[in-house]
């Protein structure tokens, strides 16, 4: 059994991914969890899928702000540009291809659920930071996840106690 050695340089992922299922990585207006990441990135490497990291923010109803474009300004926060960035880059350092969505809907929660059936990952790494998240949303969000989506669902170890 021989030992195959991979270049950092070289694409590991198999393609635009018809073949296979891409690994999902969310989150919902705030930074990553370092842990998340590092999970997401392993897994899209090992299994050599693409990483589709999304960013689901909840958009305002509000009729002029979407008319002037407002609704395409940049992330949030700059942490949070940051954390998807950092993540983005070190995909691709080991090869991975990364896809970057922004989701932006008044139903945050429903259009992660819609994202996940039209992405169809083979898992879906749930990872928001819990502490720039505020409980309530964090559990709502998590508990849709847990109920309607069909396919693998990782979340950060201290998630996963939680109800």
């Amino acid at each position: 059994m021989g030992v195959e050695t991979r270049d950092r340089g070289t694409d590991v992922s198999t393609g635009s991914g018809a073949a296979g299922r891409p690994v999902l990585l969310a989150t919902m207006g705030v930074p990553l969890d370092e842990a998340a990441t590092v999970f997401a990135v392993d897994t899209a490497v090992e299994s050599g899928q693409r990483l589709v990291m999304a960013n689901v923010t909840a958009l305002e109803p509000l009729r002029m702000s979407i008319a002037l474009g407002y609704d395409t300004l940049p992330e949030l926060t700059p942490e949070v540009s940051a954390s998807l960035r950092r993540s983005a880059e070190l995909a691709r350092s080991l090869g991975v291809h990364v896809e970057r969505l922004r989701v932006r809907s008044p139903r945050p929660v429903q259009a992660l659920l819609d994202l996940v059936a039209d992405v169809r990952p083979g898992v879906l790494v749930f990872g928001p930071d819990r502490k720039a998240l505020r409980e309530r949303r964090y559990r709502k969000a998590l508990r849709a996840v847990r109920e309607r989506v069909t396919c693998l669902v990782w979340v950060p170890h201290d998630a996963a106690a939680r109800p």
